[in-house]
């Protein structure tokens, strides 16, 4: 189902509008679709911990976890879109995916790609993935998220083992964004959505029934609200030197 938390509720409790999905979508989610398989072989960008470009690998082999515990290091993006009020949109990742399935965590989180042009141009190329992911997963038109209202914060470094299996080892670029758009989210990629206030979020989290993905769980406590008390004057806080990070402790 689909969540949308309405601005300015005064009973956390009353405040939610469910939709159900395709009942097709969870009764075929015990293995992954034709597509999703299709974008496991779509090339990521593997990278040094100074964030230079070394190679490519499959986004499948980008996740699995090796038997020493390595995961191949590569670059990634996490989008934190706004609303004009200020409220921050939230998912929860569909049954299907293969990292991270039923976590809930920040608006959009993927991966540049080689395989579509000019997403390896630093953060002008991580913006055009975003553009791409935000369209494909929450069916925003490309036209009302241009790359130029897009501010890119700073740079997180951060490792999680996953299931033992599948697990994620990036340098994450955070993007922010506000922006009133008109949503229509993929099921295969989400199944709830959350517009959550500033000042409701520590009321939010205990209705949550699944976890938080390890990236928007460090980013939540290391970063993100200051970032958002500070939506209005990003320029402010932004830091591209810098790659912050953060550990699972």
């Amino acid at each position: 189902m689909f969540t949308t938390l309405l601005r300015n509720a005064s009973n956390i409790s009353k405040t939610y509008i469910k939709r159900n999905l395709s009942s097709a979508v969870a009764a075929n989610n015990k293995q992954l679709d034709p597509q999703h398989e299709a974008m496991l072989k779509d090339q990521c960008f593997l990278v040094d911990e100074s964030d230079n470009i070394i190679g490519q690998a499959s986004k499948k082999d980008c996740h699995l976890v090796q038997e020493d515990g390595h995961i191949p290091l590569h670059r990634a993006f996490s989008m934190f879109l706004f609303n004009n009020h200020g409220d921050l949109l939230l998912q929860k990742r569909s049954s299907e995916k293969l990292t991270y399935p039923d976590c809930y965590t920040n608006t959009c989180c993927s991966h540049p790609l080689a395989n579509f042009p000019g997403e390896d141009e630093g953060d002008v190329g991580i913006k055009k993935a975003a553009q791409r992911r935000l369209n494909h997963e929450l069916g925003i038109a490309i036209e009302t998220i241009p790359i130029e209202k897009m501010h890119y914060i700073t740079r997180v470094h951060y490792k999680d083992q996953g299931n033992g299996k599948y697990g994620e080892h990036e340098i994450d670029y955070i993007l922010f964004m506000q922006q009133d758009v008109k949503l229509k989210p993929n099921p295969q990629e989400v199944s709830e959505i959350s517009f959550v206030p500033r000042k409701e979020f520590d009321d939010f989290v205990p209705t949550l029934t699944g976890q938080w993905t390890p990236w928007f769980a460090l980013i939540l406590k290391h970063r993100l609200k200051f970032w958002w008390d500070n939506l209005d004057k990003l320029q402010e806080i932004t830091d591209h030197k810098k790659i912050l990070k953060f550990k699972n402790e």
